[in-house]
């Protein structure tokens, strides 16, 4: 399958995107475009791309809209619901799962693709949950993706563990309580949630630099 056309282009520090799970077409995009939103990030299933297309998950053509709208794009994996117990056996389905499902949805090599790790069931050992975001990561980054994590509540893991023990450069903080990245800091920051906004929720998001000079990494045109 071929890729969309665009090119991979570091975020600018400070401006304002959105994620959302609902599915865009070229006239809504170009509304919050208009609106003086700069990228969004759209979800990938951790199941099948059949799944993906049946839900409302990111597809080839709204990511073509996405685009010709003036948008850049990135992609996260939904999280499971409710408390859930990440494994390393888990890591790699859903690692390959959100590696096929971005190339179905025709996004190239290079663009960030983000890991949602939140609502782990507290007793859970941390280094599975180390090793589940490592094996994730694996399969993201094994066909060109760019991994990153977005850290909601009760990850589990420490500002330390996240900066030394994951093999990830791209962190996203939630407005949860949560530690912070230890040396590196957050790459992305979610102000508001759950905004209605031209008839869809959506999360706000808003870029800036880390402390080793590192920023989110979007498809463009």
């Amino acid at each position: 399958m071929s890729f969309l056309s665009g090119s991979i282009k570091s975020a600018v520090s400070g401006t304002k995107g959105f994620d959302t799970t609902a599915r865009l077409d070229l006239n809504l995009a170009a509304k919050f475009k208009a609106d003086g939103f700069e990228f969004c990030v759209r979800y990938l299933s951790r199941l099948s791309t059949a799944n993906q297309v049946k839900n409302g998950d990111l597809i080839r053509t709204e990511a073509d809209a996405i685009l010709d709208a003036g948008l850049g794009l990135m992609a996260a994996q939904h999280v499971r619901s409710g408390r859930w117990v990440p494994s390393p056996e888990l890591g790699t389905v859903y690692g390959k799962n959100a590696a096929n499902n971005a190339i179905f949805a025709g996004l190239p090599p290079g663009v960030n693709i983000w890991l949602d790790l939140e609502s782990v069931k507290l007793g859970t050992p941390v280094k599975d949950v180390i090793t589940y975001c490592n094996n994730w990561f694996a399969q993201v980054a094994a066909v060109g993706y760019v991994p990153g994590i977005y850290i909601g509540f009760d990850p589990i893991v420490t500002g330390d563990q996240l900066f030394h023990s994951l093999t990830c450069e791209h962190y996203w903080k939630s407005p949860s309580k949560v530690p912070d990245v230890t040396v590196r800091g957050y790459q992305m920051l979610q102000p508001e949630i759950d905004m209605k906004v031209h008839g869809i929720n959506i999360d706000v998001d808003t870029v800036q630099t880390d402390h080793l000079g590192g920023l989110p990494l979007c498809l463009a045109r």
